[in-house]
């Protein structure tokens, strides 16, 4: 049984090592995307289990005021924790990474089974901290997690203006068919669903000023990104307003869906269901910013990418670039610069998961007693924040080059 078990777990670790191997050789960011995906999915699978759990630790259960919500909050903010700790531990490694002959470059795609392990060591570990530790790191994602929210507008912003710049390029009669399609269906819809939340939002009978002075702010945002952009003046386009109005309106939707169920001008009243949808499409939406981060990081014009990264006409695709810095060609003579920033790929990841911890946590660190997740106030302010911010950034996107001439945006 000895022997079985022995070869049991070398077989394991072989398919483990061939696994992440075949990966990697297609793309060292799908290995620790994949990483961040199970992180993600252990958070949650711990905030419903994990209470039983916890309780079982004396220097965890150190109080018998602590409720169930405080328990399952506490197993988010610990494995998000280890996952920061492990990002943030390999982005100060990969400070100053420029070309593919530093020996770095090599520890950002191999070793993969060795990272696995530091990973679930790490996850593990944290579960041995003081309860004192994990309430300040608590504090510390509110801020990390707003400012990977703002990272991610910025993305939006640049992922918007990229496809209507790439579809403007192409200079065919079809294309600019599609751009007037998908403008005018994205504008109807930043306005029909809006006036659909006023039927769940602002109930007859009710005084809901709140809520009305949200939905009808988010329309007029909406039109004066289209007056804005359209204005004579103005080098902007309808699509990228289109898009970012559709944004905001989701963004609007998220906040007031956030409200709490006791609420009388929440219409959803005690929909589960609703709040789980609203938090699953809010871990797609991290996962997906986070792997356009990466992918956008590549270039010269991005967002803390290195000097010496390719410039943005000499862009590889996202799969082919990372055969290239697989080590395929390191026996060049010449250095070959690596074409994005290891650095800010593992600091967007770590901001991620602090972001993530927010999320299931419902944006603090000693949560109302909820099985709701991500409801409350402050999670209402923060989406109707992020709003606002979206639409402060994209207009000033616009009218900055009115304002500033001599420089280029």
């Amino acid at each position: 049984m000895s022997c079985l078990a022995g070869c049991c777990a070398s077989l394991t670790c072989g398919l483990c090592t061939s696994v992440a191997s075949g990966i990697t050789k297609r793309s060292a960011r799908l290995g620790y995307c994949g990483l961040f995906g199970v992180s993600l999915v252990l958070s949650w699978v711990l905030r419903e289990i994990g209470a039983p759990l916890l309780k079982q630790f004396p220097w965890i259960n150190d109080s018998e005021s602590y409720s169930d919500e405080w328990y399952r909050t506490e197993a988010v903010l610990r494995v998000s924790l280890g996952n920061f700790l492990f990002f943030a531990i390999l982005s100060l490694i990969m400070i100053g990474v420029k070309d593919q002959n530093d020996t770095r470059d090599s520890w950002q795609h191999g070793g993969w089974m060795a990272k696995i392990i530091i990973w679930a060591l790490l996850i593990i570990l944290v579960f041995f901290f003081p309860n004192a530790l994990t309430s300040f790191y608590g504090i510390l994602s509110k801020f990390g997690a707003g400012f990977f929210l703002l990272v991610q507008v910025i993305i939006l912003l640049d992922a918007t203006h990229t496809w209507n710049d790439s579809w403007v390029a192409k200079d065919e009669q079809k294309w600019y068919i599609a751009l007037l399609v998908v403008s005018v269906s994205c504008y109807l819809a930043a306005f029909v669903f809006p006036g659909l939340l006023f039927i769940w939002f602002n109930p007859s009978g009710q005084d809901c000023g709140l809520n009305v002075f949200f939905l009808v702010m988010t329309m007029i945002l909406a039109f004066s990104f289209a007056v804005i952009a359209l204005h004579p003046k103005v080098n902007g386009s309808l699509l990228p307003a289109s898009v970012i109005s559709v944004y905001c309106a989701f963004v609007c939707y998220t906040g007031l869906s956030s409200e709490p169920r006791d609420y009388e001008c929440n219409g959803l009243n005690k929909s589960k269901v609703v709040t789980t949808g609203t938090l699953v499409v809010g871990m797609l939406t991290t996962v997906l910013s986070v792997l356009y981060s990466a992918l956008r990081a590549g270039s010269s014009t991005t967002f803390l990418s290195p000097p010496s990264s390719p410039k943005s006409g000499e862009r590889t695709p996202f799969l082919e670039a990372d055969e290239l810095e697989s080590g395929n060609k390191k026996n060049d003579k010449e250095a070959r610069p690596v074409t994005y920033s290891y650095m800010f790929f593992h600091m967007i990841f770590a901001l991620a998961s602090m972001y993530s911890a927010m999320l299931l946590s419902g944006w603090t660190d000693s949560a109302e007693n909820s099985d709701l997740i991500d409801v409350g106030w402050t999670s209402v302010w923060v989406r109707i924040c992020t709003e606002w911010v979206t639409a402060g950034l994209y207009i000033w996107s616009l009218v900055a080059p009115l304002i500033f001439p001599d420089r280029e945006f």
